[in-house]
């Protein structure tokens, strides 16, 4: 175990890091088991060496064009810029973009991590796959991946989310997975993740653990950031090509935050760009135990291999947590988010369930586009920061899921019969 440094990767840019033992400033690192760090630090060697391998590069590259289907798109939300600039004063309604990576194979930006991860782990030689998943998208993704490179996984699922994510369960079914249903604790992503690393300790020798999300031991963080941020570095492109210039603005839905640090961290160094991390506020911040918003609620802490943001009691026990998304009521955060909070690169506000409804429904009947919950979060505070920033301001959502697999969820909240 390695204890926590307190300087920044690099005092002069944001988008370096981690250093040497995995830390972001002070949070990240490699709090493992004994037992784990043999199988961590070969896995680091191996994502080293691939890194700088042109034959990796260029299988991975393949595999995003002509498996997952990107680029994804750019486009223009015109009808929702046009709602946002009717409640604006005038010369005010910044110009909205979604980067609709909702539209990858899968449903979601998922699909690029796992990618990634899959031929690390057929370089180590391991032969059988395991994930944790909340909304299920990881799961789906983690699913598919083995299928096609004909692996078995097993995906550990809280039981709570399994009910509410019925149709990502039954693809994980189709796709050959098979799920083990977490009923400890509140039955969420938090005790799917505690599972799957139990299993990956009992089974360290042939298992490869797929992390979902830019958290967990060093070096998964980085790792996970570097395959995401395929998105930011096509947005850059595609901003160009669209505009002329670079957009003034990003917004992204934080649970542990890997679609947000996949399109913040190719801007981060871009001064001029501001960014906003969306956590899940669910009944609001006041409420106990009754949101996900670790950076507006929480306090640091170790979880899951990391230290970063959590949500914790007076003793220091890990809260459940609350939010109407499966995909953000994690009590932590991803340790490099923790460390752009500290050094206020980013910001961080939240959005309450009603506000992710409203933003869902509202998204779906002015664009034609049903967005998952997760990214309805970020959709719902840009219809309240677009009003007040300039009409010449172009700014950037990640809509980084599909909403199919939440309809029976929205339906149940509504109070609708399907």
């Amino acid at each position: 175990m390695s204890s926590p440094k307190t300087r920044t990767p690099n005092p002069n840019s944001f988008a370096t890091g981690p250093d040497e033992r995995g830390y972001f400033g002070m949070f990240g690192g490699r709090f493992v088991a004994e037992t784990l760090m043999p199988l961590i630090l070969d896995l680091e060697g191996h994502y080293t060496r691939a890194k700088s391998d042109p034959a990796f590069q260029a299988q991975l590259a393949d595999l995003n064009a002509n498996y997952a289907g990107r680029p994804s798109p750019l486009y223009f939300a015109e009808r929702m810029t046009e709602h946002c600039r009717k409640s604006a004063s005038e010369g005010f309604g910044a110009k909205i973009y979604f980067k609709r990576d909702e539209l990858n194979h899968t449903g979601s930006h998922k699909i690029n991590n796992c990618l990634g991860q899959i031929l690390l782990a057929l370089r180590m030689g391991k032969t059988r796959i395991i994930a944790e998943t909340g909304a299920g998208q990881h799961g789906v993704a983690v699913a598919t991946v083995c299928a096609k490179f004909d692996l078995p996984c097993e995906i550990y699922m809280g039981a709570t989310d399994v009910e509410r994510q019925k149709p990502n369960v039954f693809r994980m079914h189709l796709l050959g997975a098979k799920i083990n249903a977490v009923t400890s604790g509140a039955g969420t992503l938090k005790d799917a993740m505690n599972e799957a690393l139990r299993d990956w300790v009992t089974n360290v020798k042939d298992t490869y653990y797929i992390i979902g999300t830019a958290a967990g031991p060093h070096p998964y963080p980085a790792m996970v950031r570097d395959f995401q941020s395929v998105i930011g570095r096509e947005l850059r492109q595609q901003m160009m090509a669209a505009e002329g210039r670079l957009p003034d603005t990003l917004v992204a839905c934080i649970g542990g935050g890997s679609n947000a640090i996949g399109l913040f961290h190719p801007f981060l160094d871009d001064r001029t760009v501001k960014i906003f991390g969306v956590e899940a506020g669910g009944h609001g911040l006041g409420v106990e135990n009754g949101h996900a918003a670790s950076m507006n609620g929480g306090r640091p802490g170790v979880l899951h291999g990391n230290r970063t943001y959590l949500l914790q009691d007076g003793d220091g026990q890990i809260l459940e947590g609350h939010s109407i998304s499966a995909g953000l009521d994690y009590p932590g955060v991803g340790p490099e988010h923790a460390w752009l909070h500290d050094t206020k690169r980013v910001t961080y506000v939240s959005s309450t369930d009603k506000e992710a409804l409203a933003a869902f429904q509202l998204c779906t009947k002015l664009e034609g586009i049903i967005p998952a919950l997760e990214p309805a979060h970020a959709l719902a505070y840009v219809t309240k920061l677009a009003p007040t920033l300039p009409d010449t301001d172009l700014l950037v959502m990640n809509l980084c899921g599909r909403g199919d697999k939440d309809i029976f969820a929205v339906a149940d909240h509504l109070g609708m019969k399907i």
